[in-house]
């Protein structure tokens, strides 16, 4: 019998990458042979690729997942006055693009199962200074893209998709960053189509909107050294885009592997006893959503879940909380003096979800030995409060 190992890490990038160093090594040999390290045929190439992929008619790469979110809201023309409604549950960016540009974020809840914008609380919150809607795909999984363009297309407002963690997920079958007008991607290491450093891309169906967003991603600059718009400098270069190209042919066996790992912690949870009221609660799959694993997370009940990690830790097991401190409660933000009871469901989330390691080349023993530290902190817990 295999033994499981002395410790499990959240992430381990380089396993993951490893696979791959010859073709890695063999696509970074061309761009240092060719000398074009901005704007190179890689880029080009995977901007195109990456369109194709996410069903878009345009891709327009730039720095960071964080410089689309802020070039999509400068395209648009976002600034002081206007509203902006984004989940409370969020990464930071998907908040400070609204805020650099002085306009006002307006938070909405979430749903409990997904983790995803609440629909129904964000039409309530439409007014008629709402200028954009961002709905986060967290984790991999879509929020609920046709019924929010739906509403923002009664409204004649534009939806701006947060997909960073959700490259290659899908609702209804359509990928996710083709249902709003412009969809934001992140290449962080971390993401599941990750390079080595900073990267983004934005795709559009519209072909004015995505002139604007490559217009505003180089200085406003057209032609050279004359200026249309104030821009800002945000590029993918070349090396990532090598990078990136090779990592996208891999992506869908990644996403596999992922899917497999998750259906196996379901498993192992419930054969352990673990799942219940008063215990775990298991990531929810909308029917209509194609998850793609950025992370699996879970509900911890019973104001545990801090217990957990500390016990998780010390096992030797990594596991992390996305998020901790919702925007609202944000030192930055507290300007806004938004009242946490408009968004109970944020402010639980919060309080109880704990992440698991989920990545590709996590090995069964590995699983194996996280769930049996889970199962261990519960056996804890009984003998201390026999």
């Amino acid at each position: 019998m295999v033994q499981n190992p002395k410790n499990v890490p959240l992430l381990d990038i380089n396993r993951s990458n490893q696979i791959h160093r010859d073709e890695f090594i063999e696509a970074l040999t061309e761009v240092v042979d060719s000398g074009r390290f901005l704007f190179g045929p890689d880029v080009v190439a995977l901007e195109e690729e990456v369109a194709k992929y996410s069903e878009s008619d345009h891709a327009i790469g730039c720095a960071s997942g964080s410089d689309a979110l802020l070039l999509a809201l400068m395209a648009l023309g976002i600034g002081p006055g206007d509203e902006v409604i984004v989940p409370s549950f969020t990464f930071f960016a998907s908040v400070s693009c609204i805020t650099r540009l002085g306009a006002t974020p307006i938070f909405a809840d979430i749903r409990p199962d997904t983790f995803n914008i609440d629909v129904g609380h964000m039409e309530s919150l439409i007014t008629d200074r709402t200028r954009a809607v961002i709905p986060v795909h967290l984790f991999g999984q879509c929020a609920e893209i046709d019924r929010i363009c739906q509403i923002a297309a009664e409204h004649d407002i534009p939806v701006i998709e947060d997909a960073a963690q959700a490259i290659g997920a899908a609702y209804h079958s359509r990928p996710a960053g083709s249902w709003g007008l412009v969809g934001c991607f992140s290449f962080y290491p971390t993401k599941n189509l990750g390079g080595m450093g900073d990267g983004g891309m934005m795709t559009s169906g519209d072909e004015e909107m995505a002139d604007r967003l490559r217009l505003f991603a180089g200085h406003g600059m057209r032609p050279r050294y004359y200026h249309q718009v104030v821009g800002i400098n945000s590029r993918l270069d070349t090396f990532q885009a090598a990078v990136l190209r090779v990592k996208l042919r891999h992506l869908g066996d990644a996403v596999e592997k992922r899917s497999a790992i998750a259906e196996r912690y379901n498993g192992l949870l419930k054969d352990h006893q673990l799942v219940g009221e008063d215990q775990l609660t298991l990531p929810f799959v909308d029917p209509s959503a194609f998850h793609v694993w950025n992370q699996y997370s879970i509900r911890v009940a019973g104001g545990q879940r801090d217990a957990m990690r500390a016990h998780l830790a010390e096992q030797g097991v990594g596991s992390e909380i996305y998020y901790p401190v919702p925007m609202h409660q944000q030192e930055c933000f507290q300007y806004l003096g938004v009242d946490g009871s408009s968004l109970p469901q944020t402010e639980l989330a919060a309080a109880e979800i704990l992440n698991l390691p989920i990545f590709p080349g996590l090995t069964d023993s590995e699983q194996e030995r996280v769930v049996d530290s889970i199962s261990s902190f519960y056996h804890q817990s009984a003998r201390a409060a026999a």
